[in-house]
């Protein structure tokens, strides 16, 4: 399971997605997403065990 950090103009993590679907949503709604990143392999298996990703993002 892969899992993607996005990142505002300042370099500051604004949200972590799962899918590129939820990227675009987030786009949709406003969000100012400068860069998408995905996680290493590590990241995204403790991002899977301990919660959603969406749980991160308080606008999904």
């Amino acid at each position: 399971m892969n899992f993607f950090s996005c990142f505002d103009e300042k370099g500051q993590v604004i949200a972590r997605c799962q899918t590129a679907q939820d990227i675009e949503v987030l786009r949709r709604m406003g969000r100012p997403i400068a860069e998408v990143r995905p996680l290493r392999q590590e990241e995204s298996v403790v991002c899977s065990l301990t919660s959603s990703p969406c749980e991160f993002n308080e606008d999904f």
